[in-house]
């Protein structure tokens, strides 16, 4: 490797892109156009640093396996960085195992990394924890740790685990100041900031108010009945119980939480919940129905009360009744919380990341569009989407998984 292709690495090591085009902008072997790559990458332009790699790769040749593996490396980051989530993965892993026989320690471990990161995004964090836990940071570079961090940060933030996110925070900042790349600087700082944002809001009788993840964490740890209409369950007494797969439950025990002590009016319940304006029989008959169902599933909780007007929720043991709501009300809040970390997303990437149909996403950001919350950038199949991130905007920590219908 000559000189000038060493002092490039290095330039793009500490986050230089422009010290390293400076040496290969004018050279198209291998090496160098897999450099150009990754600076346009990092001064993101992805479609053309997709480009450059994948040209590097066809360029080292069959004979150069350890080469092509790290140009493989390199695309995966970019497909991930651009939000390509339906990058094949297998691509990666068979990277990942070429390096590992070559002895690429390094690389090997920054492959494993990319393919956690990816898992976070989508959601599989069994997985994500599971490919984590196999690996162990503290013979790595400081980069390399501090990625680690920012994983077991961004696990313990969908798991509700304020404090153990913090303190991997404290980590990944420590190691990032160690790298001294300034980017992932940034993002340790922007995963910070995500911790003290309001993640809900809590709706009791007397009032609501923003909660931080770590107020969250301790709501749900105190011995308050919640209805968590976030995660679509209700908790007390150590006790949860899912309703993900009943919207309808959902509305109805948010709308009594919310009211209690008091009580609900029966056309107040039958508008929120059946999305009517116009209460007949056959409206008080499926209310009659899944007032029963609500009280079957939630008891031991607490026990629903039918009174003159309507009904109220009692509960058994706890001492107060909350609701864990979203930051604001916002139909498309999934899509809005996906697009909040300012990265352009595909329309495609979006429908992976949140289990619906691509079709429903499309409709939700032509909504969001319309009120000018998101905007296009591109054309046709290049087509991607971004959201600058506003006050009070939801986070991704606190998304449900989507309910049937969505």
């Amino acid at each position: 490797m000559d000189s000038l292709i060493t002092a490039a690495a290095r330039a793009l090591a500490a986050g230089d892109p422009l010290g390293a085009l400076k040496r290969v902008a004018l050279r198209d072997d291998a090496p160098a156009l897999a450099l150009r790559g990754i600076a346009m990458a990092q001064l993101g332009d992805f479609d053309r640093a997709k480009l450059l790699v994948r040209r590097a790769a066809r360029t080292f040749g069959q004979r150069e396996a350890l080469a092509r593996a790290r140009c493989v490396i390199a695309e995966a980051e970019i497909a991930l960085a651009s939000r390509d989530l339906g990058w094949p993965q297998r691509r990666l892993d068979a990277a990942r195992a070429t390096l590992e026989a070559h002895g690429d320690r390094i690389n090997a471990a920054h492959a494993r990394y990319l393919a956690i990161r990816r898992l976070l995004l989508i959601g599989r964090l069994d997985e994500a924890a599971q490919a984590l836990a196999q690996s162990e940071p503290s013979s790595l570079p400081p980069a390399l740790r501090a990625i680690h961090a920012l994983s077991v940060a961004g696990i313990a933030m969908r798991r509700l685990k304020a404090t153990a996110a913090r303190a991997a925070l404290g980590r990944a900042s420590d190691a990032a100041r160690q790298a001294d790349v300034p980017a992932l600087a940034a993002e340790v700082q922007t995963l910070a900031q995500a911790l003290d944002a309001p993640a809900a809001r809590r709706i009791a009788h007397n009032g609501e108010w923003p909660l931080t993840l770590e107020q969250v964490e301790a709501l749900l740890a105190s011995d308050a009945l919640v209805v968590d209409a976030c995660r679509y369950r209700v908790l007390g007494a150590d006790k949860t119980i899912s309703l993900a797969s009943r919207p309808v439950l959902v509305a109805l025990a948010q709308l009594l939480a919310a009211a209690w002590p008091g009580e609900v009016p029966r056309d107040d319940l039958i508008s929120t919940a059946f999305r009517t304006r116009y209460a007949d029989q056959t409206h008080r008959a499926r209310l009659r129905v899944e007032i029963g169902r609500l009280r079957k599933a939630v008891r031991g909780l607490a026990e629903i009360r039918a009174t003159p007007n309507g009904f109220e929720l009692a509960p058994t043991s706890s001492r107060e009744v909350v609701v864990l709501a979203q930051p604001f009300e916002e139909k498309h809040a999934a899509v809005l919380a996906m697009l909040s970390d300012g990265e352009a997303w595909s329309s495609s990437a979006l429908a992976l990341a949140l289990a619906m149909s691509q079709r429903n996403v499309q409709r939700a950001l032509d909504a969001l569009a319309a009120s000018g919350k998101v905007q296009p950038l591109g054309r046709g199949r290049a087509r991607r989407w971004l959201s600058s991130p506003v006050p009070g905007l939801t986070t991704a920590l606190l998304l449900p998984a989507p309910l049937p219908g969505d």
